[in-house]
């Protein structure tokens, strides 16, 4: 069962160029999946009705999985039997007309100007590591990359001289994202004093560096934004992503029109881009004050 979830996975690289993280996140749920049927003594997936498929569902929601996953983990499945059919490893679908759930819109968490601010100030800009947390930091709410994106960063795909980041997105689409002053500022700080020290003796192309001299991991950014959250006294549930979410906002309330900011997100639908709308009804009412006839 195992090698048949290896030959799906590889063609969703073949066939459809899904990026690795999205390959992850189908073998993690194809994972759960496989153990769930094993745990009931059924050990081949033709031998998977929709009765089972259901019963999963079940389960997940037994566990207490959020609404959004439960969804994710029924997608995995569904796909991985349309596979199973196209390959002809089974005449039926057991998945077929099983819908997805329709899933309320979460507003996602977003950091106050006032909040950025003290967050951004909490690294030890002295010392190397807090070069590079202060240059993360700055980064991210400067950008709004994904964590994924800014981690994946090399020393060739920032230009502080011209101001932009080049990351390759979700589906490996390219993308070049404005950097501004203060960023530029610290990240210049960072490369110019920081970055060899943490590097040491070693070499690596990464842009940003943990105390080995390796490439920073999603965990390692994870954690310092958190310890920063902390420290600064911030009572909100901050990750990685809020940076993005707050980078988003931001904008908007301060004049960017959507087309830009879903540009700059990297988001393949606008649909995605207009949920932020939601988080600045302010700039909206302005917006159409000013130029409604009406207002």
């Amino acid at each position: 069962m195992k090698q048949e979830i290896r030959d799906f996975l590889n063609y969703l690289v073949v066939e459809r160029g899904l990026s690795q993280n999205t390959l992850d996140a189908y073998n993690r749920d194809l994972g759960s999946f496989k153990i769930f049927l094993r745990d009931n003594a059924i050990d081949s997936y033709q031998n998977v009705t929709k009765k089972t498929i259901i019963e999963y569902l079940i389960y997940l929601q037994r566990l207490d999985r959020a609404p959004a996953t439960i969804a994710r983990h029924l997608a995995a499945v569904k796909s991985f039997y349309r596979f199973r059919v196209l390959e002809e490893k089974q005449m039926e679908d057991p998945s077929d007309g099983l819908e997805t759930p329709r899933l309320g819109r979460h507003l996602p968490e977003v950091l106050t100007q006032g909040e950025v601010e003290r967050l951004l100030n909490q690294p030890d800009i002295t010392k190397p590591g807090g070069m590079r947390d202060k240059a993360i930091l700055e980064v991210l709410y400067g950008t709004g990359l994904r964590v994924s994106e800014l981690i994946s960063l090399n020393l060739g795909d920032i230009n502080c001289k011209m101001g932009y980041v080049h990351c390759l997105g979700k589906g490996e689409k390219e993308r070049i994202v404005p950097l501004g002053g203060t960023a530029i500022f610290h990240m210049e700080k960072y490369l110019d004093h920081g970055r060899g020290k943490l590097l040491k003796k070693g070499r690596s192309k990464a842009l940003f560096l943990n105390y080995r001299g390796g490439r920073l991991t999603r965990q390692g950014c994870w954690k310092l934004i958190k310890k920063y959250a902390k420290q600064s006294g911030i009572n909100k549930d901050i990750a990685p992503h809020t940076f993005r979410h707050t980078f988003a906002t931001h904008l908007l309330q301060n004049g960017a029109d959507l087309r830009s900011v879903q540009e700059m997100l990297g988001h393949a639908d606008i649909a995605t881009t207009q949920i932020y709308t939601h988080l600045a009804p302010d700039r909206l009412r302005a917006v159409y004050n000013d130029a409604h006839p009406r207002a």
